[in-house]
Parts: structure tokens; C-alpha cells; sequence
């Protein structure tokens, strides 16, 4: 397949006398992760931040203090209508869709924070008209990009770790309390990337129990339970009301098991060669007696680069390339659907809601 046109300038490589495309880029939001953002790029070869947007004044302030070589604009409009090739969205959810709408309509790439959209109708919308208009659609699912998860897929991905059975992921600590949005679409979508990437499928079916305990109809504690189609089990703990930072996600195969916890400083996976193992099938319940394997622990080296530098030179790579990264609009719009279905199943009371590949929604016109 023949590379899109990549609708960049290009900017001349002394060291390797080869021109190199030079992208400009407009950050649009500067509150939680913008200044990340920002910094990142700010930092990386052959890319210009052009613009810092934002409407709330103090912010813009703040933006101007840390980054005087940016323009700091309160209108979107400048930004887009600058000499630009692309925007980074980091603003709330519900205004993701109108802004990477507008960026992409203009002829730009497009940087999407999780989640993609508020819901699947816009991230159909979305993807379809990013590969009308030729141009990268990507969202921020960073944890794609972190060298510990991609140690973690290698590791379960390996004929000696054996069949998932299940995983247990736990991603919970004290707020940040959003006030338009539950807890499920501010923190699972990392978990859900993650197992989806590691697992490389995606669930065939979801039900969730939660509950509102501080602000009525804002979920701030959920379980998920999903099943994939290789009939891994897998159970996810999201909550806002927990006494301390937990971050951690567990991968129990037939053969081995495995823990990611992404706050320990240095360890972050190990392997145990642990499990059991099921004698011979025998029609005697004497002699039917499972075997406890009780194997050394393993914390493989991980070679450590920051992954929201990987993530946005990611997105660099794709713009110059025309390459898709894991995160792509369509990785979006599946963390999307997932999250709408478990909405319903917390309509329903914690019911299953089937996610057969039949029910993704068709390409939608824009």
C-alpha cells in the first residue's frame, strides 16, 4: 500500500544532508496532561509547538511563564487558521469530537486524548472522516507505548507462559473526581487498552456493577467483568474512592503467571513460574491429586524511555510515514464502544451486554 500524502513541510537534516519533515503542531488545552503534552513535544527533532490554547486565563498564563517561545491563544480559530499540520486535543471530553472534527475538516492531524469520543456515534464519524481527508487520527492510550506493558505482551504471547485463564486489573486511588463523566470513561480506558494489546483481542461480552456514593448519578466505583474469545476471563476494578494509588494488573496463564504494577519504581513485571498442574485423566478421586509448581520469580530488565515521548513521536512517525500506530482512530473507537456497553450494563443492573463483531457500528457518513 502506497503512503498517504503526509501534508508537511520539510526542514533540511544537516548531519545527514537528507530533508526530514518538519511538523508544527497546536496544543489545544492546557489543564491535566496539556503541559505533558506541550513538553514533549516541545522537546522532539524537526517539530515546532506552534500554538498553546486555551480559555481559561490563568492557564494561559501559566502556559506563557513555561513555554515564552509558544504563542498562548484563548481561540482555537488562530490556532487552525496558523500555518499548522496538526492539533493535539486535550480538552474535556465532550469537546473532543467538535474540535478534531473542525482540525480534520481543515486538512489536519489529529491527536485525540482518551477517550476518542463521548460516544461510538461520534468515533464513527471521526475515523470515517479521517480516512476521507487522508490524515492520522490517534489517541492518547499511552500506556501502548510503555516499554513495561510491551515487555508484559511479550511475555504472554510466549508459548511458555501457556493459555491466559484470567487477569485481574486494579486501577484505583483517592479522585481526581471528574464532574461530567464516571469513573469508567476517566480510568478504564487505560485498562482496557491494555488488555486488548496484550491479549490482542478484543471482548466478546462485558457486565459491570457500580455504584454513585458521592455525587448522585456519577458512578465512582466499578467492577467489570469481560470474557474474550479464547475464554480468558477478565476483571476490572476502577474507583475513585480508595485510600491509596494502585495501579496494578495480573496475568494468570496455564503454564506461568505475571504482574505489571506500573508504581513500583524498578521491578515493574515479574514472572512467577508458578501454577498447578491437572494429573491424567483417572476415574479414582485417590488418585486424582494436583501438582503445585512453586518456580522462581523473574523481573526481566526493561529499558525505560518515558511513554508519552514514545507515544507523541509516534504520532510524528505516522504524520511523516503514513504508518498506523496501535493507538489509532479505530483502537479508539473500540475503547468507545466498550465503555458505551458498559454504560448499559449499569442501566441494566450489572447485566452481560454482548459485544459480537457484527454489532460494530458501520462506516458513517460526515
Amino acid at each position: 500500500m502506497e503512503p498517504r500524502a503526509t501534508g508537511v513541510a520539510t526542514a533540511t537534516d544537516g548531519s545527514a544532508g537528507r530533508e526530514q519533515p518538519h511538523v508544527r503542531v497546536a496544543v489545544i488545552g492546557y489543564g491535566y496532561w496539556g503541559p505533558q503534552l506541550v513538553r514533549n513535544f516541545d522537546r522532539l527533532r524537526d517539530t515546532t509547538v506552534t500554538h498553546i490554547v486555551d480559555l481559561a486565563p490563568a492557564r494561559r498564563e501559566a502556559a506563557s511563564e513555561a513555554f515564552p517561545h509558544i504563542n498562548v491563544v484563548a481561540d482555537v480559530e488562530l490556532a487552525l487558521d496558523a500555518d499548522i499540520d496538526a492539533i493535539v486535543v486535550a480538552t474535556p471530553i465532550r469537546t473532543h469530537y467538535p474540535l478534531a472534527r473542525k482540525a480534520l475538516e481543515r486538512g489536519k492531524h489529529v491527536f485525540v486524548e482518551k477517550p476518542l469520543t463521548a460516544s461510538v456515534a461520534e468515533a464513527v464519524k471521526l475515523v470515517a472522516l479521517a480516512e476521507r481527508m487522508e490524515r492520522t487520527l490517534m489517541v492518547g492510550h499511552t500506556f501502548l507505548y510503555n516499554p513495561a506493558v510491551e515487555e508484559l505482551r511479550r511475555i504472554v504471547a510466549d508459548e511458555a507462559f501457556g493459555r491466559v485463564y484470567h487477569v485481574d486489573a486494579i486501577r484505583v486511588n483517592l479522585g481526581l473526581f471528574q464532574p461530567d463523566i464516571n469513573v469508567l470513561w476517566d480510568l478504564a480506558p487505560h485498562d482496557l487498552s491494555i488488555l486488548n494489546y496484550i491479549l490482542d483481542a478484543e471482548p466478546v461480552s462485558v457486565s459491570v456493577q457500580g455504584e454513585a456514593f458521592v455525587r448522585p448519578n456519577i458512578h465512582d466505583v466499578a467492577h467489570v467483568m469481560m470474557r474474550y474469545p479464547n475464554g480468558a476471563l477478565a476483571h476490572v476494578h476502577v474507583s475513585w474512592l480508595h485510600p491509596s494509588k494502585v495501579r496494578r494488573i495480573t496475568v494468570v496463564g496455564e503454564k506461568q503467571m505475571a504482574v505489571y504494577d506500573d508504581v513500583e519504581a524498578t521491578e515493574k513485571v515479574r514472572i512467577f513460574n508458578r501454577g498447578v498442574d491437572v494429573p491424567d485423566y483417572t476415574s479414582t478421586f485417590g488418585e486424582f491429586q494436583l501438582s503445585y509448581r512453586y518456580g522462581d520469580i523473574v523481573s526481566p530488565h526493561i529499558h525505560w524511555t518515558e511513554p508519552l515521548t514514545i507515544e507523541c513521536q509516534r504520532f510524528l512517525d505516522a504524520i511523516r510515514t503514513g504508518s498506523r500506530p496501535p493507538s489509532d482512530g479505530q483502537n479508539g473507537l473500540q475503547i468507545v464502544r466498550l465503555l458505551e456497553a458498559m454504560d448499559e450494563s449499569l442501566r441494566m443492573g450489572g447485566a452481560s451486554v454482548a459485544l459480537e463483531p457484527e454489532d460494530q457500528p458501520a462506516e458513517a457518513h460526515v
